[in-house]
């Protein structure tokens, strides 16, 4: 797939303030800090696109970006260690998940975790209660060029396993780097293939 635009439409704090169902959303989630703003920079081309910030919690609204006039790209807020009042953060997760089971346009998550820690337990648990509530979801391995290629494929083979002790089968997994730009291809290949389906 190839990015000829992509333009920031709404930040929304309630869902139904979303934009209206007529394009396919894919949402980009994950733990604080992950690397999301940066992926979502890198997949589209466009740098300044989400706002990068060295500081966990940055992204607090639901971002709905319009790529190529034929999809959304959802960039969610961040779980796990954020700086937030507790309140806060239960604020943040009860609208999310409402986003979560409640848009019909919502073809698929992309569930971002850091390559270079173990399986986090928020990480799982939030996987657990994608599958238990039907939402398709993926994993998107981040910032694997720290990582060298044997201890990348090590990585990825320990969490498959932590993943089967509770899955039958596992959802598709992509090793990507913004610094490198890899994953890019296999991730819009993905979206493509799944726009068409």
């Amino acid at each position: 797939m190839i990015i000829k635009s992509a333009e920031f439409i709404i930040s929304s704090t309630e869902v139904e303030k979303c934009p209206k169902n007529n394009f396919p959303e894919y949402a980009f989630i994950g733990r604080s800090n992950v690397g999301k703003s940066s992926l979502i920079n890198m997949l589209t081309g466009f740098n300044s696109l989400a706002k990068v910030s060295g500081r966990p919690g940055k992204t607090r609204l639901i971002n709905h970006f319009l790529i190529n006039k034929e999809w959304y790209l959802v960039d969610l807020p961040g779980y796990g260690f954020a700086q937030v009042a507790k309140s806060e953060r239960e604020k943040w997760e009860k609208f999310i998940r409402k986003y979560l089971t409640q848009r019909e346009n919502l073809f698929c998550v992309f569930v971002l975790v850091d390559s270079r820690h173990e399986p986090q337990k928020n990480d799982l648990s939030f996987m657990e209660w994608l599958g238990e509530n039907s939402i398709p979801f993926v994993i998107v391995f981040t910032k694997t060029d720290k990582l060298g290629k044997q201890a990348m494929k090590e990585f990825q083979d320990n969490y498959a396993q932590k993943m089967l002790e509770t899955w039958d089968e596992l959802p598709e997994m992509f090793a990507s780097s913004a610094d490198t730009g890899a994953g890019r291809d296999e991730i819009l290949d993905f979206i493509q293939r799944v726009n068409k389906s």
